[in-house]
């Protein structure tokens, strides 16, 4: 049987000792990256392309929550939550089927953990699926935590836009305790994970509810341009172009943010190059 390709991220190195001694013993598992903060898991998952990342939530700088949703959904993998939350959030991990383990962790539930993640791979393998029911237990949960049990809870966050055309509209996305206006040439690329769209702005990603159909509608189409089934770039924020296989691509946009072109979407690469010819 083929191994899972394994990450294990945690801001504590012995939190991270102690979960490798839990998976030593099972035979399906093989870790090849070991990372202690947000950002090396990012670079970890694109260069290795794991099955399965045992994820840390609460970390310093960028937690796991924001991990998640810095990801393309083409290359995220598996996702089990390690955490000392209270049973009380973890619920909405439940609900949306997405894996979890409390600390102190426990080798019968990191097995059992590692042994449902071999059957969902075997089973359903949707990306934006998959992305999908991470984010809505994301949303969840942050309602969960971070309200106070006696106030309402907002819905979920809401989409809308203000402009006379796509150039000058801005995006507006109702963040539960706030109103933020996106102006359009800040966002620098988008992820749909179903009908929730991640918006990466300045390191800050803003979720809403929107289908990819209606959100396209609303930009400007000059300035960003579909580049896989689930994402969206912003065309000025392309810094470098990285050849892959099968006539694939990456674009690098920032020292932290590198998305894949799919080949279906490669022509839209090829004639940002003949309109920019001085780029390299």
């Amino acid at each position: 049987m083929t191994q899972l390709k394994t990450v294990i991220v945690d801001d504590e190195p012995l939190a991270i000792k102690l979960l490798k001694s839990k998976l030593s013993s099972i035979a399906d598992i093989d870790v090849v990256a070991e990372c202690a903060n947000g950002r090396e898991a990012i670079a970890a998952v694109l260069a290795h392309t794991p099955d399965l990342v045992f994820l840390d939530i609460q970390m310093p700088g960028m937690n796991g929550f924001e991990v998640v949703k810095n990801l393309q959904a083409d290359v995220l993998p598996l996702i089990v939550f390690v955490t000392a939350y209270e049973k009380y959030a973890l619920d909405a991990f439940d609900l949306h089927a997405v894996d979890y383990v409390l600390k102190p962790i426990d080798a019968e539930r990191v097995e059992r953990a590692v042994q449902r993640a071999l059957t969902r791979l075997h089973g359903e393998n949707i990306d934006a699926i998959r992305k999908e029911s991470v984010i809505g237990a994301i949303d969840k949960i942050a309602q969960k935590v971070n309200l106070d049990e006696d106030s309402e809870p907002e819905q979920s966050t809401n989409f809308s836009s203000l402009g006379s055309n796509s150039q000058e509209r801005k995006i507006i996305v109702k963040d539960r305790d706030a109103i933020v206006l996106l102006e359009q040439k800040d966002i620098e690329w988008i992820d749909a994970a179903g009908d929730y769209m991640c918006l990466h702005v300045g390191g800050i990603t803003h979720i809403m509810r929107s289908t990819m159909k209606h959100l396209l509608d609303e930009l400007d189409p000059h300035m960003f341009k579909r580049i896989h089934r689930s994402t969206i770039v912003n065309l000025s924020f392309i810094k470098r172009i990285i050849p892959h296989t099968k006539g694939e691509c990456f674009l690098e946009l920032n020292e932290f943010d590198r998305i894949k072109v799919s080949r279906n979407y490669r022509d839209v690469i090829q004639q940002f190059l003949l309109e920019n010819p001085s780029f390299k």
